[in-house]
C-alpha cells in the first residue's frame, strides 16, 4: 500500500510538472498583440516595456539569471556572477555617474600592479641581492661614533672583480658584482662583510640599551630624591610626635603642638596615622575634664572648642558633616565615612568616654526641662560621630520624650491647683524636633515621635476640661499644619462643645448662668466663624427661643425687660458672630418674635396663639464622629467637609491600625473594598466597604457575605485578629 501510494504521488507531480511546462510553452508562443494577466497589472501601476522596475526605473529590466556550478564544486570554483547581473550593476552606476568594476577587473588591475613592483625592485642590473651599505663611509655615517678597527678595514679582500686583492682604501667596499665563480677569496671578504654587518647590528643595539638605561637611571634618580624627601619628613613628623610625649601636659601645650603637626602634615595625617597619635595625646586630658563636668549645668564649651579645632587631625574631616550617613536623602559617595569596619581612634574616645557620661547625664534629666540637654547636644552634634548620635537620640532622649508624652495629662492640677504650663509638650518635645533623625518625624509611619504626639493629642482633646484652653495651641497647630489641626478640633473638640452646651447651659432670665458659654467662647478663635456660628444656630439659639416663647406667652409678660433681655444677649455673643448671616437671621428671628407678639397685644388678642418655635435645634450638630453639615456652599474661610472614609481611617489610626484599598469592588454595590489590620505587613484583618455613614464587615466565612458593623471594639478586636 505504501509503495502504490507513493507511485501515484510521484505520478502527480509528473503530470502537475507538465501542466506548467505547458502553460510556459502556451505563454510564450502567445500572439504579440495580447498581454497576459501579469502583463496587464503591471501596466496598470506604470510598468513600461523595456525599462526597469520602480517609480522611477532603478529596479531590474530583464529578469534574474541564475548560474548553477558543477556537482561537488566548492565556492569560488567558477565565477557566480551572470552577465545579466553585471549589466544590471553598470547600468545603475552609469545611472548615478559612477565608473562599474566588477572584483574580476578590480584582481585584474592588482596582479598588474604586483607585476610593475617587482619589476622596479629587481632594476636595471637584474640582480636580487640589495646591499644594505656600499663603502666604510656609509658604515660610518649610518652608526655615529662607532670605531671601526684598522686591522678589520686591512684584512678585507677585494674578490668582487676578475682578480682577487688586498683592500687599500674603503672606497668600493661592499660593492656587489657578479662572478662567475665563487673561489676562496670570495668566501673571506663575503664572511668579512657578514661580521662587519653584524659588528653594525650590535651596536645600534647598544646605543638603543643606553638611552633605556638613561632613562631609567633618571628615573631611580627621581625616586631616591623623593624617598630622601620622605625620610627627612618622615624624621619631622616623628620628633614633633615624640615631643607630645610631656609629663603632665596641659591643654594649651596639647593644642599648640598638635596645631602645628595637624598644620605641617595636613596631608599625610592618614598616612602616617597622626589621627592615633592626636588622640592618644589629649585622652588623659579628655578624661580629666569629663570627671569633672556636669553636662546639664554647662556644655563643655572648652573642650568642644578644642575639638573643633583638631577636627583635620582626628579625622572628622573626612565627610563635610559627621552625621551625614544620619541622612537618609544624602548622596551614596557621602556615606563612605560610617563603610568602614572599625572605628577610628576618635570614634573609640567619645564612644568609650563621652557617651557613658551622657548615659548618666540622661538618666537623673527632668525631660520638662528640655533647654540645659538641648544645649548640650547642640553643641557636640558637629563633633559625634553619625552612630553615636543615634545611640544618644534612640536609645536614651527618644524614650525618655515618649514616656513623658504618654503621662500628659492636662487634667492633673500641680502648684496650689494651678496647671503648669511647662508640662506641655509644645515647651519641652517641639524644640527637639529639629534634632531627631527623619525616620523619627515620617507621618507616614506607624510609630515616631511625630505620630505619637498627634495620637495623644487627639485623645487629649476627647477628655480634656473645655473649660480651660489647653496650653500651647498655636504650638500645636504649627506642629499639625493648618488644615490638619482645624479637621482634628472639628473631629474630636467641637462635639464636646456641642455636648456641653445642650447639657450645660440653661437660659434662665431670672438667674442667668453664662459660664459653660464663655468657657465655649474660649475655644472661638481656633475654628473658622462660620463653624462657630453654626454650633450657635445649633445649641444656642433653640433655647433662647423657647425661652423668649414662654416668656411672651406669660402673664406676667413685661416688654420693656424683654427688650433689654434681648439686647444684653445680643451683647454677650461676639460681634464677629453677629455678622455671620446665620446668627443674624437668628437674631432677626426672635426680635419678629416680639413684634409679632406686640401686634397680638395692639390688636387685644391673647398672647397664647403666638406660634411656639420649632421644636429641637433649627440646624442639627451630629455626633462626635461626623461633621456640620451644611446644604448651602460652604464660604471659602469654612474648614473643609469630611468624608465617612476620613473619619474611618482617624479611628483606624487612633487605634494602631491601617486602612489599606484592595483594589476590588463588592459584587453587590460596587462600593471599593478596604482592609483594616493591625499587621505591618498588611495580611489579616477584617474586610470592609463603605455605605453612607455605615461600615460594612465581612463575615467569619466568605459565603455569608457582610454585615453593618460600628467603630467599635468589636471592630478593633476582629482587626487585630482576636
Amino acid at each position: 500500500m505504501e509503495r502504490a501510494s507513493f507511485k501515484r504521488k510521484g505520478e502527480f507531480g509528473a503530470n502537475n510538472n507538465s501542466r506548467k511546462s505547458a502553460k510556459l510553452d502556451e505563454t510564450a508562443t502567445k500572439p504579440a498583440g495580447k498581454m497576459t494577466f501579469a502583463e496587464r497589472m503591471m501596466a496598470k501601476m506604470g510598468y513600461k516595456q523595456g525599462q526597469g522596475l520602480g517609480k522611477e526605473g532603478e529596479g531590474i529590466v530583464n529578469p534574474i539569471e541564475v548560474k548553477l556550478r558543477p556537482q561537488g564544486a566548492g565556492v569560488g570554483a567558477v565565477k557566480e556572477k551572470t552577465e545579466q547581473y553585471k549589466a544590471e550593476q553598470r547600468r545603475k552606476a552609469e545611472a548615478k555617474g559612477e565608473e562599474y568594476e566588477d572584483s574580476s577587473d578590480e584582481e585584474r588591475k592588482a596582479r598588474k600592479r604586483r607585476s610593475e613592483r617587482k619589476k622596479e625592485e629587481r632594476g636595471a642590473g637584474g640582480g636580487r641581492r640589495k646591499t644594505k651599505y656600499r663603502t666604510v663611509e656609509d658604515v660610518r655615517a649610518a652608526a655615529p661614533g662607532l670605531e671601526l678597527p684598522k686591522a678589520m678595514l686591512g684584512s678585507i679582500v677585494d674578490a668582487t672583480g676578475g682578480t682577487t686583492r688586498l683592500l687599500t682604501s674603503t672606497a668600493g667596499l661592499m660593492t656587489p658584482n657578479h662572478v662567475p665563480a665563487e673561489t676562496e677569496a670570495d668566501k673571506i671578504a663575503k664572511r668579512e662583510r657578514l661580521e662587519l654587518e653584524a659588528f653594525i647590528e650590535a651596536w645600534h643595539g647598544l646605543q638603543e640599551r643606553k638611552v633605556v638605561v638613561e632613562e631609567q637611571q633618571g628615573h631611580l634618580q627621581m625616586e631616591i630624591s623623593q624617598a630622601d624627601d620622605d625620610i627627612e619628613k618622615m624624621r619631622q613628623m616623628l620628633s614633633a610626635v615624640e615631643a607630645l610625649n610631656i609629663a603632665n601636659i596641659d591643654w594649651g601645650q596639647a593644642m599648640e603642638k598638635l596645631q602645628k603637626l595637624q598644620q605641617d602634615f595636613r596631608h599625610d595625617i592618614d598616612s602616617y596615622n597622626l589621627s592615633e597619635a592626636a588622640v592618644a595625646t589629649i585622652t588623659p586630658l579628655f578624661k580629666a575634664d569629663l570627671d569633672d563636668w556636669d553636662p546639664l549645668e554647662t556644655p563643655s564649651y572648652r573642650l568642644v572648642e578644642h575639638l573643633t579645632h583638631l577636627k583635620p587631625i582626628l579625622g572628622l574631616e573626612r565627610t563635610s558633616n559627621a552625621l551625614a550617613s544620619n541622612n537618609p536623602d544624602i548622596e551614596p559617595e557621602q556615606r563612605r565615612y560610617r563603610k568602614q569596619k572599625t572605628t577610628t581612634p576618635y570614634e573609640s574616645l567619645i564612644h568609650g568616654i563621652w557617651l557613658p557620661k551622657m548615659r548618666s547625664t540622661v538618666t537623673r534629666w527632668d525631660v520638662h526641662d528640655a533647654a540645659s540637654l538641648i544645649t548640650v547636644v547642640t553643641a557636640w552634634k558637629p563633633l559625634l560621630p553619625a552612630f553615636v548620635y543615634s545611640n544618644l537620640l534612640d536609645q536614651q532622649i527618644v524614650p525618655k520624650l515618649s514616656d513623658a508624652l504618654s503621662s500628659w495629662n492636662p487634667r492633673k492640677r500641680r502648684h496650689h491647683h494651678k496647671a503648669s504650663s511647662n508640662d506641655a509638650p509644645h515647651t519641652w518635645l517641639f524644640p527637639w524636633l529639629p534634632l531627631l533623625p527623619s525616620y523619627q518625624l515620617d507621618p507616614k509611619s506607624s510609630s515616631g515621635v511625630l505620630v505619637d504626639a498627634k495620637r495623644k493629642f487627639r485623645r487629649v482633646l476627647d477628655s480634656c476640661d473645655i473649660s480651660s484652653l489647653l496650653p500651647g495651641l498655636e504650638a500645636w497647630k504649627s506642629f499639625f499644619g493648618k488644615q490638619e489641626f482645624e479637621a482634628t478640633l472639628l473631629r474630636h473638640l467641637l462635639p464636646r462643645l456641642a455636648a456641653h452646651l445642650s447639657q450645660d447651659f440653661d437660659i434662665d432670665p431670672a438667674d442667668q448662668d453664662i459660664t459653660p458659654l464663655e468657657n465655649i467662647f474660649l475655644w472661638q478663635n481656633f475654628f473658622t466663624p462660620i463653624v462657630f456660628a453654626r454650633l450657635l444656630v445649633a445649641e444656642f439659639f433653640p433655647k433662647l427661643h423657647g425661652v423668649l416663647h414662654q416668656w411672651l406667652t406669660s402673664p406676667e409678660a413685661s416688654f420693656e425687660e424683654i427688650g433689654a433681655w434681648y439686647s444684653w444677649w445680643k451683647s454677650v455673643i461676639p460681634e464677629l458672630l453677629q455678622r455671620v448671616p446665620e446668627v443674624k437671621a437668628e437674631f432677626d428671628r426672635a426680635l419678629t418674635t416680639i413684634n409679632d407678639a406686640l401686634t397680638l397685644q395692639e390688636q387685644g388678642l391673647s398672647l397664647s396663639s403666638l406660634p411656639a418655635p420649632a421644636a429641637g435645634p433649627s440646624r442639627p450638630l451630629v455626633t462626635s464622629t461626623t461633621t456640620i453639615i451644611d446644604a448651602k456652599p460652604a464660604p471659602k474661610e469654612e474648614a473643609p467637609e469630611l468624608s465617612f472614609k476620613d473619619i474611618v481611617e482617624e479611628w483606624c489610626a487612633e487605634n494602631d491600625l491601617t486602612l489599606l484599598p484592595l483594589r476590588e469592588a463588592h459584587p453587590g454595590t460596587g462600593a471599593p473594598l478596604f482592609r483594616i489590620t493591625a499587621s505591618v505587613s498588611g495580611k489579616g484583618g477584617v474586610v470592609v466597604f463603605f455605605r453612607g455613614d455605615m461600615v460594612w464587615s465581612q463575615k467569619r466565612k466568605r459565603e455569608d457575605g457582610f454585615e453593618p458593623v460600628g467603630l467599635d471594639d468589636k471592630l478593633l478586636a476582629r482587626a487585630e485578629g482576636r
